[in-house]
């Protein structure tokens, strides 16, 4: 019951949240300089053009009217019409999110699969010189932005030791994109590159906490090794911050999808964001922006329940 009570109290937070969002991406529409007529028709076109384009894109009805209009076409799954590419953005998220989708979430697993015995490994082994190599590489990779660390991995494995393809597999399917799985390789590892240096750490701290609690101290006082306490007791407890991590890292991954793709010609929205943001497509651009934040309260709140399941603790420190 109270594990319900918890995720039922959280959905009624993301409905809030999205309902502002909406609001947010209404509101970045009208603060373009000299409105939406003008950044899509440019900085030369006339009086009688720009009232003409206000007209047809019902520009010209006072603010709360077009929000309740908005609100309305989003309900209906309507994000409205690119200018550029003559199709509906419904229609070229519906594209290119699951491919997104399926890229960040290989990076998420690399991340994960990498991190955590890292994590632990250094935590077991602290303050030796291993764990300050291991630290050093964290640092490094995260401090590195990721389109040069994308270029590095490209001049090196694509030029200097050729074994992979320097551009992502292309295609309006699924199916075309994995149609060439050694394409993917050089996308996945530059996403998953600064998600490890940020999740080992947080699994180092968490696994180092854990370990100088009471129950660390009575088990190995009733002969358990410190493998049998690391896999039996600290994993579990120590994975409560990095699944927290996970769900707030959610806009950090698309964030990072759009240099990725842009980076290695992978057909997602990314690269959808990228082209748009390169013709002013205005409708295109908020359209990915109202997803991503989705995608952003949807992740936060799957790392609430996930939260609540792995430590049971958490729905009654945040009744």
């Amino acid at each position: 019951m109270a594990t319900t009570l918890f995720i039922l109290r959280r959905l009624l937070q993301a409905v809030v949240v999205v309902f502002i969002v909406t609001i947010v991406v209404f509101c970045l529409l009208h603060s373009l300089p000299g409105g939406p007529a003008r950044g899509v028709l440019g900085v030369h076109a006339t009086a009688q053009q720009i009232a003409q384009f206000n007209s047809e894109q019902g520009l010209d009805r006072p603010l709360p009217v077009q929000y309740v209009l908005y609100l309305g076409q989003l309900l209906r799954g309507d994000l409205g019409e690119s200018f550029t590419l003559n199709a509906p953005v419904s229609q070229l998220i519906v594209q290119r999110l699951p491919k997104t989708l399926v890229l960040t979430l290989a990076q998420a697993v690399l991340a994960l699969v990498v991190a955590i015995p890292v994590g632990m490994w250094q935590a077991r082994r602290r303050n030796r010189p291993s764990d300050y190599v291991l630290t050093t590489v964290s640092l490094v990779l995260y401090s590195t932005p990721v389109f040069f660390f994308g270029l590095i991995l490209i001049a090196l494995l694509t030029q200097v030791i050729p074994v992979l393809p320097s551009q992502a597999p292309s295609g309006d399917t699924l199916a075309q994109v994995f149609s060439d799985p050694a394409g993917l390789v050089l996308p996945i590892v530059t996403g998953a590159a600064a998600m490890v240096a940020v999740f080992s750490r947080f699994m180092r701290s968490a696994t180092l906490e854990n370990l100088d609690e009471d129950f660390v101290r009575t088990a190995r006082a009733g002969g358990s090794s410190m493998r049998s306490i690391l896999t039996r007791h600290v994993f579990r407890n120590s994975l409560t911050p990095v699944v927290a991590m996970l769900g707030y890292y959610v806009p950090v991954l698309f964030g990072g999808s759009l240099v990725v793709e842009q980076l290695f010609n992978y057909p997602g929205m990314g690269l959808l964001f990228w082209n748009a943001a390169q013709s002013s497509d205005f409708p295109v651009l908020l359209g990915c922006v109202l997803v991503i934040a989705v995608a952003t309260v949807c992740g936060t709140l799957l790392a609430d329940v996930l939260q609540a399941i792995i430590d049971p603790r958490v729905k009654t420190t945040r009744s």
